[in-house]
């Protein structure tokens, strides 16, 4: 069985320059309550169906399987709500591996940084591009944000 333990991050996009590339990501969700998600993804020319449990803390299980990406791509159509897009910048820092994901469509504008964990008690340094810490906000996952995009949010 798999575990994520992951924090999540606001990006100061006035700090942040990214000099890597960056892939395309589509990602919708069949499955998407508090107990379980289901979540379909296509990143370039791959794809995959991904189940995750509930959070305790910043852990949860994830099973990640790989499809053939003309499935994903009808699965994608059985979407409970509009599809997550967003860039992805893969980022070393301090010999951690950081993904940025830079949102587009509904959610445009938001940059949110992950790190993945061996454990929840790791010590990681914070890149100066990091604004705050939003791991346990539910409201910063992707399901949520699938559901309420930032675009309707009284910010």
């Amino acid at each position: 069985m798999g575990k994520e333990i992951e924090r999540k991050f606001l990006v100061n996009i006035r700090k942040w320059k990214p000099e890597v590339e960056k892939v395309f990501i589509r990602q919708g969700y069949l499955c998407n309550d508090p107990e379980r998600t289901v979540r379909i993804r296509i990143v370039e020319n791959e794809a995959f169906l991904t189940i995750k449990g509930i959070s305790k803390g910043i852990t949860r299980n994830e099973f990640n399987y790989p499809i053939p990406v003309f499935e994903a791509e009808e699965l994608i159509k059985l979407s409970l709500n509009i599809p997550i897009e967003k860039y992805r910048y893969k980022i070393l820092f301090k010999e951690k591996l950081w993904e940025v994901d830079e949102f587009t469509g509904e959610n445009k504008g938001l940059f949110l940084a992950e790190i993945e964990l061996e454990s929840e008690d790791e010590q990681i340094e914070i890149p100066p591009w990091i604004d705050k810490e939003v791991s346990e906000d539910k409201r910063y996952f992707n399901s949520y944000l699938s559901q309420n995009p930032i675009s309707g949010w009284d910010i």
